[in-house]
C-alpha cells in the first residue's frame, strides 16, 4: 500500500472521537471488547464496526482466545502519523522563519531611510 493511502486510512481512523477514545483506553493496556464498548451509549455492532476501523487502519490489533477478543495497541501506525504531523511543523516554522528575516530586512531598510 502507498504510504499516502496508509496515511489516509490512519488520520480517517482517528478523525472519529470515539475511535480516540478507544485509542486512548488501550493505551493504558489490552482490554476486550466488553470492556472497551462498556463507556459508549451504542449497540455493539456499530461500536464493532469501529474497532474493524481501527485494526484495518493498523493502530490496534488483537487476539481471540476462545469467545473473546483482546484489542491492543500496535504502536508504529502512530510513528506514520507522528512522522507525517512533524513534516508539516518543520515546513511551517521554514515559512515562519523566512518570513521572520523578510520583516527584519524590512525594518532595517526603514531604519535607514
Amino acid at each position: 500500500m502507498a504510504q499516502s493511502a496508509v496515511a489516509d486510512d490512519v488520520f480517517y481512523a482517528l478523525s472519529n472521537s470515539t475511535r480516540r477514545k478507544v485509542l486512548e483506553q488501550l493505551s493504558l493496556g489490552p482490554a476486550t471488547v466488553t470492556q472497551l464498548a462498556a463507556p459508549f451509549d451504542m449497540k455493539l455492532p456499530s461500536f464493532v464496526q469501529h474497532l474493524s476501523v481501527l485494526e484495518r487502519s493498523r493502530l490496534v490489533k488483537s487476539k481471540k482466545q476462545g469467545r473473546v477478543r483482546t484489542y491492543e495497541i500496535a504502536p508504529e501506525r502512530f510513528k506514520l502519523a507522528e512522522d507525517w504531523l512533524t513534516k508539516r511543523r518543520q515546513e511551517w516554522e521554514s515559512r515562519f522563519d523566512r518570513f521572520d528575516e523578510y520583516v527584519k530586512q524590512l525594518k532595517h531598510k526603514e531604519s535607514k531611510s
